[in-house]
């Protein structure tokens, strides 16, 4: 075992101003990382900032064997998430990151380490109870690492790199699939808010009827049975359905109101949430219905303010296209194929992700 204070250097990151920030990369400005560039233990280039060189010394730029690591957010589950720097790259990080830079030839092994469900669990006990989620050094420096011969810690680390690639294979799979449901829809019937293939259109409240769901008083409220929804998907479970049959379930309170699911019936939907209580089968396909709501994303109909809301309105109000049942019922088809697909890979992603837990918990506690 090894201390990782004696093994590692803790740079801090890029303080600067606004007035320190460029509108796009030049000759005197450099691309900033922040926390929100850490996805999934890697770098992801999207919404950086640029910001002058003159702010930046030369131990700041990322080098290949890197472990970017966020420091501080308002969230604890963010604190210390980490991403590995595979190669030398020409960007600096915020002072709310930090970069871990090892001392020891395979960096891989050490980028694996901050994966783990070790340094993921005394991370969180460090900053647990703290009212400003910060990662201080010795939080890191303090932290033992198992430290094999070199060819042991490399063969490690090509073990885990080849879990992880799988992983993220699987991932980019799903992703893959749920873009080709969206294609397919806009393949057969076009851009549904400007009716770009000219289909026939029907207003809301004309097909289908909104209603609000109910308060689940706690005595109701269990961790098993019916399940019921709330605006962000099952908020607690009970013994007695409000409907039986599937519907659509709308988030009406919260960030993510006006967000539409199809949900399997028998259920609940609690007062934070609208439902499909009644809709012309002889027009629309339930499914069909969904995807269709999906693409026109109500989300952008929410009410200012700081409590995000939705009503019924835009929904009755809104002009939906109406291709022909039968249209309808061959992208549900496709619809269905496809998730059979994704759940065979989801299966497969679930024993990777599984496999590489039993991994690290192998070689790092």
């Amino acid at each position: 075992m090894a201390k990782l204070g004696d093994i590692i250097e803790q740079i801090r990151g890029v303080s600067y101003k606004p007035a320190d920030l460029h509108d796009n990369l030049n000759n005197n400005s450099v691309i900033l990382l922040r926390a929100n560039n850490i996805q999934n233990g890697k770098i992801v280039i999207d919404d950086v900032v640029y910001v002058s060189k003159n702010k930046v010394s030369e131990s700041q730029y990322l080098r290949q064997g890197d472990i970017l690591v966020c420091t501080s957010s308002g969230s604890k589950e963010l604190v210390g998430k980490a991403a590995f720097v595979d190669k030398d790259l020409p960007m600096v990080f915020g002072a709310f990151c930090k970069v871990v830079r090892p001392k020891i030839e395979c960096c891989e092994y050490m980028g694996h380490f901050f994966q783990s469900p070790y340094y993921r669990n005394h991370i969180s006990a460090a900053s647990a109870g703290a009212n400003i989620n910060n990662l201080r050094n010795e939080h890191i420096a303090d932290l033992h690492i198992p430290l094999p011969s070199f060819d042991e810690q490399r063969k490690i680390a090509a073990v885990l790199d080849k879990v992880s690639h799988l992983i993220s294979k699987r991932r980019q799979q799903l992703n893959k699939l749920d873009e080709m449901v969206k294609a397919r829809f806009v393949e057969m019937f076009g851009e549904p808010i400007y009716n770009s293939k000219g289909l026939p259109t029907e207003q809301g409240i004309n097909f289908f009827k909104l209603s609000n769901g109910k308060f689940l008083p706690e005595s109701k409220r269990f961790t098993s049975g019916i399940p019921a929804y709330g605006g962000n998907g099952v908020s607690w479970y009970t013994d007695d359905p409000m409907i039986k049959n599937n519907t659509l379930v709308v988030g009406r309170v919260g960030f993510q109101s006006g967000n539409v699911r199809f949900v399997d019936g028998p259920l609940w939907i609690t007062d934070n949430a609208m439902y499909v209580s009644d809709y012309d089968t002889q027009k629309y396909d339930l499914l069909f219905l969904c995807a269709l709501m999906e693409h026109i994303n109500f989300t952008r109909f929410q009410d200012a303010g700081d409590l995000k809301k939705i009503t019924q309105k835009p929904f009755m109000n809104m002009e939906y296209i109406r291709p022909s049942l039968h249209e309808q019922h061959k992208y549900v088809f496709f619809v269905k194929q496809t998730e059979k697909m994704k759940t065979t890979v989801s299966h497969s992603l679930e024993k990777l992700e599984t496999l590489k837990k039993a991994l690290m918990q192998e070689y790092f506690g």
